[in-house]
């Protein structure tokens, strides 16, 4: 259902100050409402940077802001409306439908009417609106009925439509620090009039550092556990009220896991880093995205998979005892399940971080497929092809097939085994690392005897 409030009361360029609800959550009694305000993204907000200037300026224009939960796109998008004066109207993509869009298009379209002021349309989680959805902003857009703010915590580029993309500018917005959540923890434990300020409330310092490092970088979840401790501290018996670091301690233990978003962008960064910490033989990266991605939910028996196909793309024959390894924990941790299973996967993604890296199998493979793929149908040639039924064995099939275990060294030195239509070929070409360095040893040794029979059938052919 769409939802409208009117923020912009005052004058383009000025910040106007908003209503305290004092039955509303502290994040939300502490948002941000000057620029001055707030807390990080200073590579967009500090003096003379790109996004400061737009909303100092009134004159900003349709944008995206895309960044991880807590890092204040919606309280941006509210002093974008401030700022120029605007009307502030907000959709959610999980709860609104195309119906929703048209109903805020018309709103937007009477204020217009009525006050000839331009409204602001925040669309959260814009990610998740269709392509169809997504195409009912544009004509809107264009015509200035809205300045369009979407907010995403996925890659714009892949989640919205080209042409949505191409008329809004793209801000990117980073998890806030410890120091960030620290400093806005603080400031609502000032606060008098919007935050804990009147509460007479003291405070261990280190409880405050556990309450900013356990946010994450997420600003709002940071003070809903500083709202928590507070409610904590109110139930004691002790005056004055006081929040401790063995409380904090307490709260944090009973909380939920870090942010971890199993199908988004923070989901594939850390996978992307614990497999690039294993090809770069960095045992300690990979524990700590390893237990990153654990302590976060992510399935162990995804883990799992991966690390088995980790084995075969980066370790391959150099050590193929690692496909085995990871095998075995993906085995022991569907048997013993967590958190016993998980040390198994632990023992895995050390272990291939430790041995000889080979990505010859991989490159192979890939250059093999494209072959299959570009080739065609080649025929099998005769002489490997099975020959099973007398009539297979009168049409040739089979015929001068050369059995290399009665061959000398069980190895049919100039055989060819490719499509006799097709050119040599080379896919496999195992480095000087871990047993691959044997493998490629004798790879040549055998390629010689290949030169030699070559050699021996020309000059017999010459004789002749």
């Amino acid at each position: 259902m769409a939802q409208s409030d009117l923020f912009g009361a005052g004058e383009s360029g000025q910040a106007p100050d908003h209503a305290v609800d004092p039955g509303a959550p502290l994040a939300e009694r502490m948002r941000p409402r000057r620029l001055d305000e707030f807390h990080g993204q200073a590579h967009l907000l500090g003096e003379g940077k790109p996004l400061r200037q737009l909303i100092e300026s009134g004159r900003a224009r349709s944008l995206v802001l895309w960044g991880p939960p807590g890092t204040g796109k919606t309280t941006l998008g509210r002093m974008l409306a401030d700022y120029q004066g605007a009307r502030f109207m907000t959709l959610s993509a999980v709860l609104s439908g195309v119906k929703d869009i048209r109903a805020a298009m018309e709103q937007a379209q009477r204020h217009r009417r009525e006050s000839g002021a331009a409204s602001l349309l925040f669309v959260d989680e814009v990610h998740r609106f269709n392509k169809a959805q997504q195409d009912a902003f544009l004509p809107h857009v264009e015509d200035g009925t809205i300045m369009f703010v979407g907010a995403t915590t996925e890659n714009p580029s892949f989640e919205l439509n080209s042409a949505l993309l191409s008329r809004a500018r793209v801000f990117v917005l980073k998890a806030l620090t410890v120091l960030d959540i620290a400093a806005i923890a603080r400031s609502a434990l000032t606060d008098e009039q919007r935050g804990l300020g009147g509460q007479d409330l003291s405070f261990d310092d280190a409880a405050i550092d556990l309450i900013a490092a356990a946010a994450d970088g997420d600003a709002r979840r940071g003070l809903s556990l500083l709202e928590s401790a507070a409610d904590l501290a109110a139930m004691d018996d002790e005056r004055p009220l006081h929040i401790a670091t063995a409380m904090v301690q307490r709260l944090l233990e009973e909380g939920g896991a870090r942010r971890f978003d199993k199908g988004g962008d923070a989901f594939y960064d850390q996978i992307s880093a614990l497999h690039k910490s294993i090809r770069g033989s960095s045992p300690d990266g990979a524990l700590y995205w390893l237990c990153r991605m654990l302590d976060g939910g992510c399935d162990p028996l995804y883990l799992a998979r991966r690390l088995t196909r980790i084995a075969s793309e980066d370790v391959g024959n150099a050590d193929p005892r690692a496909l085995g390894v990871c095998i075995d924990a993906w085995e022991a941790q569907r048997r013993l399940g967590s958190p016993e299973g998980e040390l198994a996967l632990a023992q895995a993604a050390v272990y291939l971080a430790c041995v000889p890296k080979s990505n010859a199998v991989y490159s192979a493979f890939n250059a093999a497929m494209e072959d299959a793929r570009r080739l065609g149908s080649l025929p099998v040639p005769e002489r490997l092809r099975n020959a099973p039924t007398a009539l297979m064995e009168e049409l040739g099939h089979g015929k001068d097939y050369r059995y290399a275990h009665d061959e000398p060294g069980a190895y049919a030195a100039g055989e060819r085994y490719l499509p006799d239509d097709m050119p040599d070929r080379r896919y496999y070409l195992p480095p000087q690392r871990g047993l691959e360095a044997r493998i490629a040893d004798r790879l040549e040794r055998l390629r010689e005897r290949d030169q030699t029979h070559e050699h021996d059938q020309t000059d017999g052919g010459d004789a002749t």
